[in-house]
């Protein structure tokens, strides 16, 4: 079952842990190790939105149309998801140290090339050069994280520490891009990344213990990351491209026919391959499976949501960056006091499925409110329509931990740095598949408007209501999903218990056995 406290611990000391280890044994060390991990994750989360307020000041700089400029969001999301599979492998075969740190410092390179872009394809290239950093320093996070507090309480700490940091990251890049927008410009959201990580390279270099890995020899599948990176950003381009030459184009229907073919391969591939970058054994946990979709849905809602309020402030009802930016501070400290505060409590009292529901309820519902945002503001417009999806929206706060510790529970130790990338993985495809439905959506609607004759405000109000329903409809089926999915199995009188969302003790004890 589990290891002797003994081992384990000289296992910390020496820092022989495959994508874990500390330079110095201690319980400080642990966290002061979680602290670097959690910041250079806020970090990156961070980068994933600072720049969503900011896209209105890009497009009328850059000269962007509204498809082309989802792609200053997708580039990023795409490189992020496509590589963190490899990215994860990486960490494997040659120490999580390395895979981490080196995966920072093409972040901060990248920053500094999105800072000083002047074009388009400048900028799209280097938020691609970005995501592909973004992958390579959090890929390996969650899987150092579980290693490095192998205990279930400890472990429960630290993954809502995680959690927080995330979703606090996401929140406060709101929050940020619209202040350094409108008191700088846009450029100053990328220049920002590079104190941050350079402090983060130099504490990581300290506090992180270099690992031998399992050796190059042993593959990474270069093979299988390049078709899935390839099979997601066609997926994307067809979905984006819709809002150009329509959903039941033969370009589309054929772009999308190439994306089915290349993840499909992909699947294939990991099948037959010896060393695959997914080892599909770990899909057939119904909980770690159910949990990632979940996960998906709910991410694509999210970033769709995170994209085209702060448009619609800016764009419909005249707010300035700063303005919207600041609109999206009450979900931000509900999410970072619920993530943070009670969701570890509350899930070790009710359980995970539970507390997943008891997020994901209040996300549809307030998404099912902006349904009925107007197409005029006045001084009552955010408090009555804007302030109650902010707070509901808060559920994020328990779902994600939920989400989180679902897909890495009963989680091998020889299998932590996959599951880490399959974490990873979901949140980044769902993000991009998100803002790119929903955002083409919101446009294909508007211009449909603005051709039948209706005002510029109406016809951008009536793309969001679409766009928003759509991301009403992600988040309830998230929720039927996670209802029906993840209902605890039938006890078994002469069997170990089953490792469910209802059974926060079997969880504890699959987590102990990995």
């Amino acid at each position: 079952m589990g290891r002797s406290r003994a081992p384990e611990s000289r296992e910390l000391a020496s820092g022989g842990l495959m994508s874990g280890g500390l330079a110095s044994d201690g319980p400080a060390s642990r966290w002061l190790a979680l602290t670097v991990l959690c910041a250079a994750m806020m970090m990156i989360i961070l980068d994933g939105t600072i720049v969503t307020v900011a896209l209105p000041e890009i497009q009328r700089d850059l000269g962007f149309s509204s498809s082309g400029l989802a792609w200053v969001v997708n580039a990023y999301l795409i490189a992020f998801g496509g590589l963190l599979l490899l990215a994860g492998r990486l960490g494997d075969l040659i120490g999580g140290k390395r895979v981490f740190l080196a995966g920072l410092a093409v972040f901060v390179a990248a920053s500094l090339l999105c800072g000083f872009s002047v074009s388009q394809p400048m900028l799209i290239a280097a938020r691609f050069a970005q995501g592909a950093g973004g992958a390579l320093a959090s890929a390996v996070g969650l899987g150092m994280i579980v290693r490095l507090f192998p205990e279930p309480p400890l472990r429960a700490r630290a993954l809502g520490i995680y959690s927080f940091t995330g979703a606090g990251g996401a929140s406060i890049g709101l929050v940020l891009g619209g202040v350094l927008t409108q008191a700088l410009s846009w450029h100053w959201i990328f220049f920002v990344n590079v104190p941050i990580g350079v402090v983060a390279i130099a504490a990581g270099g300290r506090l992180l213990a270099a690992e031998r890995g399992m050796g190059l020899r042993a593959g990474a599948d270069a093979a299988g990351a390049v078709v899935v990176t390839a099979g997601l950003m066609v997926a994307v381009y067809a979905v984006v491209e819709t809002a150009r030459y329509g959903w039941g184009s033969a370009r589309t229907l054929g772009t999308g026919a190439a994306a089915v073919v290349l993840l499909a391969a992909f699947f294939l591939r990991q099948h037959l391959a010896r060393t695959p970058l997914l080892p599909l054994r770990i899909l057939r946990s119904r909980g770690i499976a159910t949990a990632n979709l979940v996960q998906a849905l709910t991410v694509a809602a999210a970033f769709g949501f995170q994209v085209l309020i702060p448009q619609y402030m800016q764009r419909v009802l005249g707010y300035g960056a700063a303005g919207a930016g600041l609109g999206m501070l009450p979900a931000a400290v509900v999410i970072g006091a619920l993530s943070a505060g009670l969701s570890a409590r509350l899930i070790a009292r009710f359980g995970l499925r539970v507390m997943l529901m008891a997020g994901l309820a209040p996300i549809v519902a307030g998404f099912a409110l902006l349904i009925l945002i107007p197409a005029t503001g006045s001084a009552g417009t955010y408090p009555l329509h804007l302030l109650p999806t902010m707070l509901l929206t808060g559920g994020f706060g328990l779902a994600f931990p939920a989400m989180i510790t679902l897909a890495m529970s009963g989680v091998p130790d020889s299998d932590a740095g996959v599951a880490s990338g399959l974490v990873n993985t979901t949140q980044q495809v769902g993000a991009a598949l998100g803002v790119a439905v929903l955002s083409t959506l919101a446009a294909s609607r508007a211009d449909h408007l603005l051709a039948a004759g209706r005002p510029a405000a109406s016809a951008l109000t009536g793309g969001y209501h679409l766009a928003f329903g759509a991301g009403a409809g992600l988040a309830a089926a998230a929720l039927v999903l996670a209802a029906v999915a993840l209902r605890p199995a039938r006890p078994q009188a002469t069997a170990e218990p089953q490792a469910t969302a209802e059974n926060p003790a079997a969880v504890r004890r699959a987590a102990r056995c990995g």
